[in-house]
């Protein structure tokens, strides 16, 4: 049996952030690399490495600032509309258009707008001008020997067009620190290469080299390395060699696969081997031949946090610039977030404005959950001595994304629906400023989330067992004195989900007690779960008599994803989940999804051409029932008014 690796340690953050810089310290790491001159074309994002001054003045000369005529002030004293002046060309004043030189002997512009040709070389004005009037003098913008950019600064378009208009054309910039990624893994493959079972694409090494970039660093990725100790210990060793930093990507835990550690301290040092935090816990730190390293764990979303927690400032030191301070924004927590003690933990958050109150609603934690991160709007930090945060609490949240974007989010909470991808992407389309926000927490979440004044819309389809009636008497009874509008968004079939060609045979939602047949369920509160639940109990079968009735899912294409991959024989769920997978589908039931408007958020410019783009988009209609399983008879229409 293979020997597991152990962790040094599991320290605090803070601790391990302590011990890193102290680290980076005594190695000289955080002195700039040193400088080199490059041309000012290719200069933009790089950092000065001294104080750049201007080599002429801009305007070198006195240019007319206006088209029209250029005159000597004196000339034009006393003009006004019951006494014009007139002025002959050649002796009293000279055409100049923008940009041009002013002639000797003049000192002022009169714009063309004022002019009045009369004829006869003669033209006629009737107002004044004062000395240098429409005249941009010469240095005007900048005078010759005046600083231009200060040492440290980071160069941006307009600095370039600075730095041309006054004659430099080459600068003195800090060296970029080089910084080898190296992926490890054996199950890695190339994008575009032929996958086979336990096969994971590369992409975590372009995603890391993207924020270094970013970030000032000039990134290269490596080749692969596979699960290989001499062939990792050759990499590290060539990269510490030829690169100021090394990152490894994988290979950092516990696991009978994972080396980086035992390499590390084969060629140097190791400083941290685990750290207290969520995601991220197998981060390494520590150095080879004095250059640091740092191996990061296999997940994308640990390593994109771990890369940001300890490298971050070091590449900015090595900059010599001060590391870019996040924006904080305070939030209202949607929903409970529990934590464990003793553990920093790191939550991904959607951000919306919802009234006067900013929201902020968790998205998948998951290490491995790439789609967190890029769905997130910020990030909140739940310290290692709490065990989590209350709904309704107010936090504070590292933003991602502007406040701009944030606030021009509209909050959709509820149950899942495929139809809502479409709506995103046309309300973008339909105003490019607007996003819409979707957390998939069921029919009764959504209703919840209106309750306490959480989403500007919510998405239901709750079936009442007395009535047979859809939504409506949840409203009465959950939302009494809310005034709000129930809007359809569709019909739709929903139904069980098997593998193409039925392998075991389903014919309908009496086979899930079979004992051969497994079962993936959705969550507490979602409609179709209590679909589920109703056409069980009409058949006279007990919840535990279905195997994986407890196993749940909180969206249809996640249902759809585990009958495909195999890991669920069947589960319920739309038609439009089957298409998308290429699965079979069991008709068994049609039911209405509708839209939740509180009539408080009703003159919403989001929530305006949001429900503009599902009553009158004919393209919003066409690429839905393209997905399958849709009628959209009452598409936009109103149901119920409270």
């Amino acid at each position: 049996m293979t020997e597991r690796n152990i962790y040094i340690d599991n320290i605090p953050l803070a601790e391990a952030q302590t011990r890193w810089t102290r680290a980076l310290h005594d190695q000289g790491c955080f002195q700039p690399v040193g400088s080199e001159e490059v041309s000012v074309d290719e200069s933009l994002g790089r950092v000065t490495a001294v104080p750049v001054h201007a080599l002429r003045s801009s305007p070198f000369y006195n240019a007319s600032a206006m088209d029209g005529i250029a005159v000597r002030f004196r000339d034009t004293i006393g003009a006004s509309e019951t006494r014009p002046i007139r002025l002959r060309e050649g002796t009293q004043f000279v055409r100049v258009n923008t940009g041009h030189p002013i002639p000797e002997g003049c000192d002022a512009v009169v714009m063309i707008e004022n002019v009045h040709p009369v004829g006869d070389g003669l033209v006629e004005i009737i107002e004044g001008v004062t000395p240098w009037k429409h005249v941009r003098t010469v240095g005007e913008d900048i005078v010759a020997t005046e600083l231009i950019l200060a040492e440290g600064h980071r160069i941006r378009p307009i600095d370039i067009g600075a730095l041309l208009a006054t004659g430099v054309n080459r600068v003195r910039v800090r060296i970029s620190p080089r910084v080898a990624v190296i992926p490890t893994g054996s199950e890695l493959v190339q994008p575009g290469q032929a996958l086979e079972a336990g096969n994971i694409i590369e992409f975590n090494g372009r995603v890391l080299c993207g924020y270094l970039k970013e970030w000032g660093a000039e990134a290269v990725r490596h080749e692969i390395v596979r699960d290989d100790p001499a062939a990792l210990r050759e990499a590290l060793r060539l990269a510490a060699e030829q690169y100021d930093i090394v990152v490894t990507n994988a290979g950092a835990s516990a696991g009978t696969e994972d080396h980086t550690k035992a390499v590390l301290e084969e060629l140097g040092d190791v400083v941290v081997h685990g750290v207290a935090i969520k995601p991220g816990k197998p981060v390494l730190l520590g150095f080879v031949s004095g250059k640091p390293v740092v191996g990061l764990p296999g997940y994308p979303v640990s390593a994109i946090l771990t890369l940001r927690l300890f490298l971050r400032e070091l590449i900015s030191a090595r900059l010599g610039v001060s590391p870019e301070k996040p924006s904080f924004i305070d939030a209202i927590l949607s929903r409970p977030v529990a934590s464990r003690l003793g553990v920093d933990e790191f939550i991904r958050i959607k951000l919306g404005k919802v009234g006067d109150r900013m929201m902020a609603t968790p998205v998948s934690r998951g290490a491995g959950a790439v789609m967190s991160l890029v769905r997130a709007d910020g990030i909140l930090t739940v310290p290692a001595g709490s065990e989590g945060v209350g709904a309704g609490e107010g936090v504070n949240i590292e933003l991602l994304r502007s406040l701009e974007e944030v606030e021009n989010t509209l909050v959709f909470i509820g149950s899942h629906d495929n139809a809502l991808d479409v709506l995103t992407d046309l309300l973008h389309g339909f105003r490019p400023s607007f996003r819409l926000s979707s957390a998939h927490v069921g029919s009764m979440g959504g209703i919840l989330a209106i309750r306490r004044g959480e989403a500007h819309m919510a998405g239901t389809h709750l079936l009442d067992e007395e009535t047979s009636e859809y939504n409506v008497p949840y409203l009465k009874r959950l939302l009494p004195g809310h005034s709000l509008k129930l809007v359809n968004l569709a019909y739709r079939t929903q139904g069980l989900l098997v593998p193409r060609g039925n392998p075991k045979g389903i014919g309908g939602v009496e086979d899930l007690a079979r004992p051969d047949v497994s079962f993936i369920n959705r969550q507490r509160g979602a409609g179709t779960r209590l679909l589920t639940d109703l056409r069980l109990k009409e058949l006279g079968i007990s919840s535990g008599r279905v195997s994986g009735y407890e196993r749940e899912e909180y969206t249809h294409m996640n249902v759809a994803s585990a009958v495909a991959s195999g890991s669920a024989d069947t589960g319920m769920a739309i038609l439009a989940a089957a298409s998308a997978l290429d699965l079979d589908f069991i008709p068994v039931a049609e039911e209405r999804y509708d839209l939740i408007v509180p009539a408080v958020h009703e003159g919403d410019a989001k929530v305006q051409a949001a429900l503009k783009v599902i009553g009158e988009s004919r393209e919003f209609r066409d690429r839905v029932m393209a997905l399958g399983g849709y009628d959209l008879r009452d598409c936009g229409r109103v149901m119920y008014e409270q």
